[in-house]
């Protein structure tokens, strides 16, 4: 019998980290450089951009809600395009009309700013219910119908839409049914003392406030990259006890007396989906509870509803989840 050939200190290394996980590690300190003091919000941003999914940003204004998707956008080369939402703002102005052309004596598409890779959509609840629609179906279906003809949209594509949570005069308030389409929102906060006022020195050091210039974020990758990342993410693999704990947390919110309405199964899918890209983003091939748990909030925020006796009691959706979560057994896995 042949002896067994003595094994290499190469053999019990560790595997290297998929590409993907070292491609957006560079990206979150690219964009980190510029968007400071929010760290687990980029961390969600880049999540959802990993999964294909499209995200719902809600936050006070000046707190660097464009300055995150346009430093985003440069990190991959990709195209940006934003829209500020108002009352009148109509279908074509965001998806784009035909208009006849005099010197050619036929029509001609002119494309709307959806045809980007980055959408930023500002303040979509001041739309009205068409100009939503318009949009929604745009994400939905990753194509633009005009007079009848469809236009596919260059992939990668991410919608980020914003809400002011405190202004509410003039403004429509998305449905639940259209909530339900956003992979995760996600809340940004005012930094800590400490980063606030470190943006501050930095920002007016610069005449006209030129500091953290988002010109300044280098590429780190192409849009191909991109959707490599995503086929990568979406082969994770998802163990089913994780699955199963997916779906228990999702089920439990439609149980819950302080819930009025509980998740959807595309909440549950959203779970699994963004638990793969937490996985990968920390160079994992696999999913655990954790990235489960770590997924709740931002996945399920917007898919429940508060009981009202609940809602005027001073408690959020957020504590109701939070404590939902403890009711759930999670697997040993």
């Amino acid at each position: 019998m042949n002896p067994i050939p003595p094994q290499t200190p190469s053999a019990y290394a560790p595997p290297a980290a998929p590409k993907s996980t070292a491609i957006f590690q560079q990206i979150y300190a690219a964009v980190g450089q510029v968007f400071v003091g929010q760290p687990e919000v980029l961390h969600q941003v880049l999540a959802a951009l990993l999964a294909g999914g499209h995200v719902l940003l809600e936050g006070k204004p000046g707190l660097g809600k464009t300055h995150l998707v346009l430093a985003l956008s440069h990190t991959f080369g990709g195209t940006f395009r934003r829209i500020q939402f108002t009352p009148d703002l109509m279908p074509s102005d965001v998806c784009g009309h035909t208009l006849f052309d005099m010197s050619s004596s036929t029509f001609r598409v002119r494309r709307g700013p959806v045809f980007a890779n980055l959408l930023l959509a500002d303040e979509i609840n001041r739309a009205p219910a068409k100009t939503q629609s318009a949009l929604l179906e745009v994400m939905q279906e990753t194509q633009v119908t005009i007079d009848g003809e469809s236009h596919k949209l260059a992939p990668p594509f991410m919608t980020f839409a914003t809400q002011n949570p405190i202004e509410q005069e003039g403004t429509y308030p998305l449905p639940e049914a259209q909530l339900d389409r956003f992979l995760l929102k996600v809340l940004i906060d005012y930094p800590d003392v400490a980063n606030e006022t470190w943006i501050v020195k930095a920002v007016s050091s610069r005449a006209s406030g030129g500091g953290l210039s988002t010109a300044s974020v280098p590429q780190i990758c192409s849009p191909e990259d991109i959707l490599a990342a995503q086929e990568e993410a979406a082969a994770v693999q998802a163990v089913e006890q994780v699955v199963d704990y997916a779906v228990s947390i999702v089920r439990a919110t439609r149980q819950h007396s302080a819930i009025s309405l509980g998740a959807g199964t595309r909440g549950a899918i959203s779970l699994v989906r963004v638990a793969k890209s937490y996985a990968l983003l920390e160079g994992r091939g696999y999913i655990t509870p954790a990235d489960v748990k770590r997924a709740v909030l931002p996945v399920l925020r917007h898919r429940v509803q508060l009981a009202p006796e609940i809602a005027i009691s001073g408690q959020t959706v957020d504590d109701m989840l939070t404590s939902l979560l403890k009711t759930v057994e999670a697997p040993r896995v």
